[in-house]
């Protein structure tokens, strides 16, 4: 217990004391860990031998984390991610292979190990990759998306390659032992691998197809039509600790199912977070699972840091820094090749090859494979651990160097990918912050159907939440609007907070549809002159209405009754549209009111007449008393 508490104590402190410094200095919570796992074990060798069983338990940081990202994706949006997933993701893994192959050859490895390594350097580092992803705010750009398609399509690959790389085992080899007896190195699995639990071990090629598939159904069936009533019931209970413990066992549960089947963990996971994406528990879910997924992902990279070997690294450091910058180098240059073939620009292109470059931790997992089938001898495997931990160690280092690069091309713009719209309706409405939302909710409770398009992709998420469609883009350019069905609408509500793409909108919009009804919000009366020239029909000063609906309630509460004061919210109200009218023959877009004196005398006598008719609307009041 002593001995648990005080590896406990260290693992905390050291992140406790190193990630915190490394955000402050622009380094990233990844690298902080990082550094924290290769201070408390290869410089002050705190820990020991237990830290690789504890990676293996840290691991799971990466299975809770594609469950979340799973969360964020519906499955709309994952077919749609099918051409990245099979072609950009397919050519990486391919090209990747090939060269890291062919490099090992040259080498003077045989084909069969060359082709193992070139499959174990082909993958990155998912965990590393879309945490500082996530920490810089990258997943919805064009790269990120990319990124992430290229990392589920690896993910996918470990299970045929762990199928595959059996074949390449090398030929059995007998060595004569210091006591003369002969001793034959066979294929054999890991120690201890049959006491496992599997559903498919005995069964035919068929066998394990059908089960496989009848898991992966009875997953999207249970999350379709069990996770609602089960989360009633839980709720029922008003423990709060029960719905985190619902939480772990979604997650725990098809982990395992996977293993039994003989598929990833990880890969289960997402599919279960795509299947949950529309729930109304998703919510609950990412809260929950959130600090789990941190603490073992923070975990997961200090067993990384502190695994790492610096003995071989001594014996060899040039050779193998060589070999690691190699790896990066061969791997970048696939990548930008391949940035260069999907037509991804700027800032994009630069995420995409240096966010890649390294290798993976499923790398570790291959490679220890790969020695247990004889493919790969254990000498170099150490040297392929090591490869592998010093690229992870680089990864955010690489971020850095993407900023960098970034800028000098003076590429900062990120491309954000925008929803395709698929629907088009009478009223299109640009924009659903608080006023555009109101205005949504009673035209679509009204029975009419309305396209939303608005560029803040968190309003439109918290949309989807509450069930209402909305799509992500820039209402401002034409191919949105065109896709939104402007040319068949009949009311455009420009709802925008930014007045000069509210100005835009409004003058391309009357410039492309003369007889479009246009209804635009305005913050003053400048822009409501503005928009009247553009050509809007109806425009609304957001504060208006609301100021209005409060002077009335003044006027209720110092002795006009609710009819008088109504009648006099009437009045005012008419007045200021008539007025309006009246002052937008004078106003001059070069001068501000205060500077134009035909502005400010129309005013003044609009004033007058405003005062004139109230008076005369409350005269009645004023005899009684």
């Amino acid at each position: 217990m002593e001995g648990f508490l005080f590896s406990a104590s260290i693992y905390l402190g050291a992140a406790v004391l190193a990630v915190p410094l490394a955000a402050r200095l622009g380094l990233g919570s990844v690298l902080g860990y990082l550094a924290a796992g290769i201070l408390i074990g290869p410089v002050f060798g705190l820990v020991g031998s237990e830290t690789k069983d504890l990676q293996h338990f840290a691991e799971f940081g990466v299975v809770m984390m594609l469950f979340l990202i799973g969360l964020e994706l519906e499955p709309r949006a994952l077919w749609d991610m099918r051409h990245r997933l099979i072609g950009l993701g397919g050519l990486q893994i391919a090209l990747s292979t090939a060269a890291f192959m062919a490099g090992s050859m040259l080498l003077g490895l045989t084909w069969s190990v060359s082709l193992a390594v070139g499959l174990t350097f082909a993958l990155s580092s998912t965990a590393i990759v879309l945490q500082t992803l996530s920490e810089k705010g990258l997943m919805r750009t064009a790269g990120g998306r990319s990124t992430f398609s290229v990392l589920l399509t690896q993910d996918i690959a470990v299970i045929p390659m762990l199928a595959f790389l059996p074949l390449l085992a090398l030929p059995k080899v007998t060595t004569l032992n210091a006591d003369g007896s002969i001793e034959r190195h066979l294929n054999e699995p890991h120690k201890g691998s049959h006491a496992s639990i599997s559903l498919v071990a005995d069964l035919p090629g068929w066998g394990v197809t059908l089960v496989t598939l009848a898991v992966i159904a009875a997953i999207i069936l249970a999350g379709v039509y069990l996770t609602r009533p089960v989360f009633r019931f839980i709720h029922a209970s008003h423990l709060r600790e029960m719905f985190t413990a619902l939480a772990l066992l979604i997650v725990v549960g098809i982990s395992f199912l996977m293993l039994l089947v003989g598929l990833s963990p990880a890969l289960g996971a997402f599919l279960a977070g795509v299947v949950l994406a529309n729930s109304e528990f998703r919510h609950e879910l990412e809260t929950d699972i959130e600090p789990f997924k941190g603490l073992l992902l923070g975990l997961f990279f200090i067993t990384v840091g502190a695994g790492i070997n610096f003995a071989v690294l001594m014996r060899d450091p040039t050779s193998i820094i060589s070999l690691t910058l190699a790896v990066i180098l061969i791997k970048g240059l696939v990548l930008f090749f391949l940035s260069r073939a999907f037509k991804m620009h700027g800032r994009d292109r630069w995420l995409f090859t240096l966010g890649l470059a390294q290798a993976g931790e499923f790398g570790f997992v291959l490679t220890a494979f790969s020695v247990a089938q004889n493919v790969i001898p254990t000498a170099l495997s150490e040297r392929i651990y090591l490869i592998i931990a010093l690229s992870m160690l680089v990864t955010p280092l690489l971020f850095i160097l993407m900023d960098i690069v970034s800028k000098l091309s003076r590429s900062n713009a990120q491309d954000i990918i925008h929803d395709e719209i698929d629907e088009d309706g009478p009223v299109i409405i640009a924009g659903v912050g608080r006023f555009g939302q109101i205005v949504n909710r009673l035209v679509g409770s009204a029975g009419f159907k309305t396209v939303v398009i608005d560029n803040d992709i968190k309003t439109i998420d918290l949309m989807r939440r509450f069930g209402f469609k909305g799509f992500f883009g820039d209402p401002t350019r034409p191919d949105m609007l065109r896709a939104a069905g402007l040319a068949d609408a009949r009311v455009l509500v420009v709802a925008l907070d930014d007045p000069a793409a509210t100005l835009k909108l409004v003058g391309y919009a009357r410039k492309e549809r003369p007889d479009l009804h246009i209804i635009a919000r305005a913050q003053d009366r400048s822009d409501v002159f503005r928009l009247f020239r553009a050509g809007a029909d109806d425009i609304v000063r957001e504060m208006f209405d609301s100021s209005l609906r409060a002077g009335r309630y003044v006027l209720e509460n110092i002795g006009l009754s609710e009819f008088e004061a109504a009648e006099a919210e009437k009045t005012f109200y008419a007045h200021d549209r008539h007025a309006i009218r009246e002052l937008a023959q004078v106003w001059d877009p070069d001068k501000t009111s205060g500077e134009n004196q035909a502005y400010i005398a129309r005013a003044k006598e609009l004033e007058r007449d405003l005062e004139a008719s109230l008076l005369n609307l409350l005269e009645p009041r004023r005899d009684r008393n």
